[in-house]
């Protein structure tokens, strides 16, 4: 038996406007996972990008600076006041700084326990926080 084109699509169970529908919403679902997917994609190169070049920033400035000439090993001192004796010579001291000694010293004791962060000990951040009230007190600030 032989069936003509006619037949064929008066049989279809959905007309020409639906199909059109269901791959329109596709289409629209398709872009969606598309855009979804680029943002990954960004915020992941974002992510290496920072990881890069800038990912120790503070290490450079903490080994180039031009702001002061520190002693080696002054914070890992263990006495608060010679550490303020020592930021505050260098302080003195230095030629470069753009602020006046008290604020460079200070700075330089804030950037330090800043860096550290979270794997600085208690027993040496108590010391460091120290050394910022004994800094005050050399500087007549307190």
């Amino acid at each position: 038996m032989f069936i003509s084109c006619e037949s064929a699509a008066v049989a279809q169970p959905y007309g020409r406007k639906s199909a059109r529908r269901r791959t329109a919403s596709r289409k629209t679902a398709n872009r969606k996972t598309a855009r979804r997917k680029t943002a990954r994609r960004k915020t992941a190169r974002r992510k290496t990008a920072r990881r890069g070049s800038n990912r120790r920033w503070s290490a450079r400035v903490t080994r180039e600076s031009d702001a002061l000439d520190l002693e080696r090993g002054v914070f890992t001192r263990s006495d608060p006041k010679k550490i303020a004796a020592s930021l505050k010579r260098s302080a003195m001291q230095s030629r470069r700084r753009k602020a006046d000694p008290y604020r460079s010293a200070l700075s330089m004791l804030i950037f330090y326990i800043n860096r550290a962060g979270k794997n600085l000990p208690a027993s040496r951040r108590k010391v460091l926080q120290q050394a910022k009230g004994e800094l005050r007190k050399q500087f007549g600030r307190g």
